[in-house]
């Protein structure tokens, strides 16, 4: 699955593969898995569950966006991934990794966002010649709580030119978050039919708190029925976008 993604931050959003294991409260009413049960009728979601890889023709699509980025000299973001975790312990992404990795290095405008909520695999799942961090990719983690502050902590210790925490779907307040080290902060409610309540004095905080840190803000939305909706935050929209630590190398317009 690769589209012009609906989702705020982003400009284009790419799966490698589809299907992934719940591990916290936010991953209760994963539209991931809704949208792949209900719209796709494919089971894959569970531990015991397959991944499936998406088709050469999605494949393709990133390359296809390096070169309009490339043509018009305006760099892309790309999310990665929407319908899994890329660092999901399963053999199938194990297996995809390092083809995601050579598509990746293959496409130096765009600017990639890798977002997990398993950010201990970071370390392990890095290709070799990653240094201090390749200048096009960002390096994520999801917090909904003060219960999951800890990965914030992990995420801390992996170089990269941009480090940033998607607060989405928020469930509660981030009083103890730490943002040392941290570049980017998107606080969002949850979506859809079920959506559970975020109390905007959370997100008032995590505005303050980027403040004092310097980390960049970006409020995506309140709780909501559909996406996009209750984009304001006290009457403003709120969307920063955080200063990459490595520079971009010097590219050549075609």
């Amino acid at each position: 699955m690769a589209e012009s993604s609906i989702i705020a931050w982003t400009d284009n959003t790419f799966n490698p593969w589809m299907g992934c294991v719940k591990v916290s409260p936010g991953c209760a009413h994963c539209y991931a898995e809704t949208l792949t049960k209900n719209r796709m009728g494919l089971h894959l979601w569970g531990a015991k569950a397959a991944r499936q890889v998406t088709s050469p023709s999605n494949w393709k699509k990133p390359v296809a966006w390096n070169c309009e980025a490339e043509r018009d000299g305006q760099r892309k973001r790309v999310f990665c991934a929407s319908l899994c975790d890329v660092m999901e312990d399963h053999p199938t992404a194990a297996a995809t990794r390092p083809r995601l990795w050579d598509l990746i290095r293959s496409t130096p405008w765009l600017d990639w966002q890798l977002l997990t909520k398993r950010p201990e695999n970071y370390a392990g799942n890095l290709p070799a010649d990653w240094g201090d961090g390749w200048p096009n990719v960002w390096l994520g983690t999801s917090i909904e709580s003060n219960e999951y502050l800890g990965r914030a902590d992990i995420l801390r210790q992996v170089p990269a030119t941009v480090r940033f925490i998607s607060y989405e779907p928020a469930l509660g307040p981030l009083t103890d978050i730490d943002l040392s080290g941290i570049d980017w902060l998107i606080v969002g409610g949850e979506s859809g039919s079920n959506f559970r309540l975020m109390d905007h004095a959370w997100a008032r905080d995590a505005r303050a708190k980027c403040g004092a840190a310097g980390t960049a803000f970006f409020f995506k939305q309140s709780s909501a029925y559909r996406t996009e909706m209750g984009i304001e935050l006290d009457g403003q929209i709120v969307r920063n976008y955080p200063q990459r630590r490595i520079p971009l190398p010097q590219l050549s317009l075609v």
